[in-house]
């Protein structure tokens, strides 16, 4: 590249992202003058060519060219990339979830990615996985029920407890103290055996077999390894490295495990990632959700009418749904948000408050019969007095 171009690359008027992605097309590439020239203008050209024009209906538009494709689509809950054990929502479901910002994904999943030496090592990686996977715990010994003295006998295997690379002693600390802070259940008391691995759990009334039971399932399911909201983690290698994929999301508490890249780990849970990682990547995470539900169909929609929905969606600082309990529903208009849903309550609502409509957007001017104030409908002819 000459040492002008860089120059000229910066003064064209050209989004900071097709600038980028020309620099580095063209690095280290020997090129003409006359030919960096021609490929300036062509991009230029190309660039004007798709701006939008003047006055466009934009969100029609929008509406129309995720809305067609979308009739194509199928209802269906999909194993998730020939992985048998984790299943994710696809298709038409999964696109009226975005749609609809719901707090909780019917399948809630994440897609975790491993810093450098953990992503290239299995043991390395299945270690982080355990650090991730609830694992309750009868999984690390036998548990059983000594009706005779009312007690629940947990002895550990140390042998598991070495393998999953966590020690006896932390467990039997924090099963009692999880049973009283996550399950919510205090009428018990316990002794603990350090030396030979071994907790008591006894119920406070020492009379009543149904406490008895209750207690030991709560023993037997208390989570004491790994994060309470992941139920399963399934370990894939991927173009090279290995990648967890989990059932369950919780990414505030995934990110604090070592081991995770935080820079390239994602969720389908969007309201997730806005409490967490705020509004800005919660409308990244609806156009990434919204392009790759659409692409895995083989429906390809242009990425600029899912951002001006994203957008939308984003722009008051929350994630709001497009219906009549979000964006659909708060519109200035009185006619607008009669024609969606609801109608008898809006105009009812409407005429207590005395609310009046300016009719400035396109479905109240459609409703009255008046020329929408869009394309040629918003240009205003004002005629230029003689002297």
């Amino acid at each position: 590249m000459l040492p002008d171009q860089d120059v000229k690359i910066e003064g064209a008027d050209l989004p900071v992202k097709t600038k980028e992605q020309l620099r580095k097309y063209l690095e280290n590439k020997e090129i003409s003058s006359t030919q960096f020239d021609q490929i300036l203008n062509r991009v230029i050209n190309e660039y004007q060519n798709t701006r939008i024009e003047a006055c466009e209906a934009v969100g029609i538009i929008a509406a129309q060219s995720i809305g067609e494709p979308g009739t194509q689509m199928t209802m269906r809950t999909f194993h998730y990339a020939g992985v048998a054990e984790i299943n994710v929502t696809l298709g038409l479901p999964r696109l009226i979830e975005i749609m609809d910002a719901r707090k909780e994904p019917s399948t809630p999943t994440m897609t975790i990615f491993l810093e450098l030496e953990y992503g290239v090592d299995r043991d390395r990686a299945r270690e982080v996985s355990w650090q991730i996977e609830a694992a309750p715990l009868h999984e690390f010994g036998d548990i059983t029920i000594d009706m005779e003295n009312m007690q629940i006998v947990v002895h550990l295997n140390t042998a598991v407890c070495e393998k999953r690379k966590i020690s006896p002693a932390s467990i039997l600390e924090v099963a009692p103290k999880k049973i009283r802070e996550r399950r919510h259940y205090r009428d018990f008391e316990f002794e603990m055996d350090d030396k030979n691995a071994t907790i008591l759990f006894m119920p406070k009334d020492r009379e009543s077999y149904q406490n008895l039971f209750q207690l030991a399932e709560h023993v037997r399911n208390v989570i004491v390894q790994g994060i309470d909201d992941i139920e399963r983690v399934v370990v894939r290698k991927e173009s090279g490295e290995y990648i967890l994929y989990t059932e369950g999301s919780n990414i505030k508490d995934v990110f604090e495990v070592d081991g995770v890249d935080t820079t390239r780990t994602r969720t389908n849970n969007i309201s997730e990632i806005s409490q967490v990682l705020g509004i800005e990547a919660a409308r990244n995470a609806i156009i990434h959700e919204a392009l790759s539900t659409l692409g895995e169909q083989g429906i390809l929609v242009d990425v600029r009418h899912i951002m001006l929905v994203a957008d939308m969606m984003c722009m008051e600082g929350e994630v709001k749904q497009i219906g009549r309990h979000g964006i659909a529903g708060e519109k200035e208009s009185v006619l607008s948000r009669a024609a969606f849903e609801v109608t008898v309550n809006h105009l009812l609502d409407a005429a207590v408050a005395n609310e009046i409509d300016e009719l400035s957007g396109v479905t109240e001017n459609v409703i009255v019969g008046q020329p929408i104030q869009l394309g040629t409908g918003d240009v205003k002819l004002i005629a230029k007095p003689l002297n």
